[in-house]
This record gives C-alpha cells, structure tokens and sequence, in this order.
C-alpha cells in the first residue's frame, strides 16, 4: 500500500534535489513547501517527508522564524552517492568533471598498488569476470559501463581497505558520467586491452606496473571525455547555427 507514496516521495527528493544541486535553487535561496506540493502535484506529508532527505544530505535547513532554505555548497554531503549522481546529470559542469578526475588519479593508482600486494583469488576472478563481460559487451553502452563500474568496484575491494572501498561511490560517479558521454558520442574505444594490463599486473604482484597500468588507464579516459565534450559543442553550435539561418 504504501509503494505509490514511496515512488512519489523518491521523485519528489529527485526532482528538488537535481535543482538545487544544478543551481535551479541556490544557497541562501528559500523553498516554499505549499508551492513545493502545488507544483508536484503531491501531498503535504511526501514534500515533508522528501525535504527530510534533503536536509539529511545537507542540501537545505528548516528554521523557525526564517522558514526553509538552501544551505552554502560547504555544507553539502558532496561525497554523498545521490549528489554525485545528479551533479553528473544532463550536461554536467566542467568543474564537477575535473574534480572527479583529479580524485579518481588520486585514489585508483594508489588502489591499484595495494591491491597488486593484497589480492587473492577470489579478487582476481571478479576482475577476470568484468573484463570478461567488458570484451562481450560490445557496442552495448549500458554493458560497457556495468563491466567498467564492476572492473573498478572490484579493483579497489582487491586493495582490502574498507575505507578506501568507500571511495567507489565517487569512481562510479565519474565512470557513469564519463562512459554515458563518451559512448553516446557514437565511437566506442575498446576499453578492454588497457583494464587488461591492470589486470596482468595485479595478478604478477607488480604494484609498480599495476600504479602505472592505471595512469594510462585513466589518461586515455581524460582522452575518450575531452573527445566527447569537444563534439559535443560542435554540435550544439551546429544546431545555433542553423537556428539562425532558420529565422
């Protein structure tokens, strides 16, 4: 019985979280929950309910006298795997991108090394699993992303540090956005002989190669993302342009 409200209390937490995180809503600004329910079309109880999610995350406060509004951008969970999700939405900010990449060059070489000392064989078969299902995957954008996403997942586990674990959530974020910009763009580079050479140093013990293996890695991924990002802007302006000669 209570499905329908919990559908409706989840779109209502993705449709007023995705503003605020894209600025539709900005800090300082207030948020008037009767329009709030107006708008959605929605009850009293599910904009209460959604805007209890939110204050969790961060994103906003209720106070007394001054109502409810949007929390400064310091305050926000930004680790949190919902605004990484919606940060990355649509046409995501370049800043955003740039702060994923610079954490994932942080994080993934140094997890790569760790896990070249520490993996065992359950590690290197869930490795072998995703490159396996990376190779089968074809030109299927949704495949290629589900064998990216549990590549890097099992890599990191491989490391054996549950903190450092916790890290896959901003390395799914940029993966998804990456690969869904990169894919969409139509060229599919074949990820497979780059993961494979993870992979190989890995499972030789190699923490040197397996670091450097990750690096090229990822700087073909800057590579693949600065490709997309670039086409796609020709063709926004393509369409402005013929927009204009339309008028």
């Amino acid at each position: 019985m209570h499905h329908p409200a919990r559908g409706l209390h989840g779109q209502a937490v993705e449709i007023i979280g995705t503003r605020i995180v894209n600025g539709g809503h900005p800090p300082g600004s207030p948020l008037y929950p009767e329009q709030l329910e107006t708008e959605l079309g929605v009850s009293k109880t599910v904009v209460r309910e959604a805007l209890r999610v939110l204050a969790a995350k961060g994103l906003i406060e209720s106070r007394q006298k001054r109502g409810t509004f949007v929390r400064p951008r310091a305050d926000w969970n930004l680790l949190d795997p919902d605004l990484l999700r919606w940060q990355g939405r649509d046409a995501p900010d370049s800043g955003f991108l740039g702060n994923l990449a610079e954490v994932r060059a942080i994080v993934e070489p140094a997890g790569a090394r760790l896990a070249a000392q520490r993996r065992d064989q359950h590690d290197l078969a869930r490795l072998d699993d995703a490159l396996e299902r990376m190779a089968a995957a074809g030109d299927d954008v949704r495949a290629v992303v589900e064998a990216d996403l549990l590549f890097h997942r099992a890599l990191l586990a491989a490391a054996h540090n549950e903190l450092l674990t916790r890290m896959e959530v901003v390395i799914e974020a940029g993966l998804q956005v990456r690969d869904q910009l990169v894919h969409s763009d139509g060229r599919c580079p074949d990820a497979v002989p780059a993961h494979r050479a993870v992979l190989d140093a890995v499972r030789a013990g190699d923490p040197q190669t397996a670091g450097a293996a990750v690096e090229r890695l990822l700087a073909q991924a800057d590579a693949d993302l600065a490709r997309a990002l670039g086409s796609r802007r020709e063709d926004a302006q393509r369409q402005d342009a013929r927009r204009e000669e339309a008028r």
